[in-house]
């Protein structure tokens, strides 16, 4: 009897018509909307960047992306982003981890402080590492007589970097680690399950899409940031230059060919960047449908 009612009610639900609260209408005026901006706002500005840089032909495009300053730009940004987010990722992982699972006094301070890049101007954070670090600075004349030099060297941009991709991580991390609680660490340890072995089985499997992510956002950002750097680096051709900041030069120098082909440098960075998202997205969906093939 009770089968027979089950059966019934799926019955009537599959043939019930699907509640519709706009007009068809709406959505594809949104969908328009929506691409339309994407085209202006995106793709357009996109497209602009190649368009320059191939303007006076391949080989002024070659010369320009293979001059010296150029690849020591180049190099210089990889490496920033090299150290800037693992060191970001350790620290937005522990963060959330923090302020997701434990309760502790601070624990509001902790957050706000870790918001703050997002309310300070990167330029502000540049002077604050000039004024602490640079030759005038409280702690200059002590690292001058030691030899050490933090700003215009790559100490300095890696500090300015770090301070403004500090928030992506652990912005994307917080938020989804505090909805998922904490029932399957406590299960995982009510078994028998040391700490690292929690972290690993369980709490990064649940985290690692919103963790790509935030690394991703973080990379993004201090390939391409701007004004902390530009403060920091003294500007010194060949030596303290990243990829935003010669292009700066190039463009006030009026070679704007050769601005704008090192410009599409940074965009391929990006777009590379998402591929190898995208790539990792699709063999995790592809290891997980056979798995579930062979457990069925």
């Amino acid at each position: 009897m009770a089968g027979a009612v089950t059966a019934h009610l799926s019955d009537e639900a599959s043939v019930r018509p699907k509640h519709i609260t706009e007009p068809p209408f709406v959505k594809w005026l949104l969908i328009v909307i929506a691409l339309l901006f994407l085209g202006l706002v995106v793709m357009l500005p996109l497209v602009s960047v190649f368009v320059e840089a191939f303007k006076k032909g391949f080989e002024v495009y070659t010369a320009a992306i293979t001059d010296p300053d150029a690849l020591s730009a180049l190099r210089l940004t990889l490496l920033v982003a090299v150290i800037a987010v693992p060191l970001n990722t350790l620290f937005g992982v522990a963060a959330a981890w923090a302020i997701s699972k434990f309760r502790f006094k601070g624990k509001n301070i902790l957050i706000t402080l870790i918001d703050l890049p997002f309310a300070v101007s990167p330029v502000i954070a540049g002077m604050i590492y000039i004024l602490m670090f640079g030759a005038q600075g409280f702690l200059g004349p002590w690292l001058d007589e030691r030899g050490i030099q933090i700003v215009f060297a790559l100490p300095g941009i890696v500090l300015a970097t770090v301070f403004v991709t500090v928030p992506f991580v652990a912005r994307e991390l917080i938020p989804l680690m505090q909805a998922q609680g904490v029932q399957e660490e406590e299960a995982a340890a009510s078994l028998g399950a040391k700490g690292w072995q929690i972290f690993w089985r369980v709490t990064v499997p649940n985290i690692k899409w919103g963790l790509l992510y935030g690394v991703i956002l973080s990379n993004a950002r201090a390939m391409g940031e701007f004004g902390a750097v530009s403060v920091v680096s003294g500007h010194i051709r060949g030596e303290t230059n990243t990829l935003p900041l010669h292009i700066e030069i190039l463009y006030n120098e009026y070679q704007f060919s050769a601005s704008f082909a090192v410009a599409s440098l940074l965009v391929l960075l990006a777009v590379i960047t998402l591929l190898a998202k995208a790539l990792f997205e699709w063999k995790t969906s592809q290891r997980k449908s056979s798995d579930r093939a062979e457990n069925e």
